[in-house]
């Protein structure tokens, strides 16, 4: 299936230069002169080679149809990250690099998506959004509400995110686990 380089998220599998990749993180970038892209992070599924790649908007890049099955994460063990699968209740261990800077995001019970490729793990979709609460988070400067800025604040997964100013310490809120972006204050 053809996609565009826009649509390159995090955890997709793309067939690229004879060879099949996971994206382990994209960067998206709009440059003041010229079209926008998509920086693309790749690890290959055969072997332990790394490519950076850059995917214009208009570009289009083949994603691997992959099989799709739900799996709970049970519990980190070393390096490794302990999955059940939700039909037959079969485990498996993939290393935490696996999932790279989203392994964090992963909560004890957390359903995820698993994508197979002849029976062997190639992604993981995590939930979009996840509630975490924030740990640290600097003090509303007087006279700062009154443009819209962000602050930097720390999450109890040891996450640095950009939060508004009126967020605080303690506070629970909901992030995206694509972009580690600020959606929303979680309801109590």
């Amino acid at each position: 299936m053809k996609i565009q380089g826009n649509e390159i998220k995090p955890g997709m599998v793309l067939q690229h230069k004879d060879a099949l990749w996971v994206v382990t993180r994209v960067e998206h970038v709009k440059p003041g002169k010229g079209g926008a892209f998509a920086q693309v992070e790749m690890k290959a599924v055969v072997g332990n080679t790394k490519l950076n790649e850059r995917f214009r908007a208009s570009e289009s890049v083949e994603r691997v149809r992959l099989e799709q099955r739900d799996f709970q994460f049970l519990y980190e063990q070393g390096d490794q990250l302990v999955f059940m699968d939700m039909d037959t209740y079969d485990q498996i261990e993939l290393p935490r690099d696996f999932l790279g800077d989203r392994a964090a995001f992963l909560q004890d019970g957390m359903t995820v998506v698993l994508e197979l490729h002849e029976g062997k793990p190639l992604g993981v979709q995590l939930p979009l959004h996840v509630t975490l609460e924030v740990t640290e988070a600097e003090p509303v400067v007087k006279g700062q509400t009154a443009a819209s800025s962000y602050k930097p604040a720390v999450l109890e997964n040891g996450v640095r995110v950009m939060v508004p100013p009126f967020i605080a310490a303690g506070e629970k809120i909901v992030v995206n686990t694509e972009d580690l972006s600020y959606v929303k204050r979680a309801e109590s």
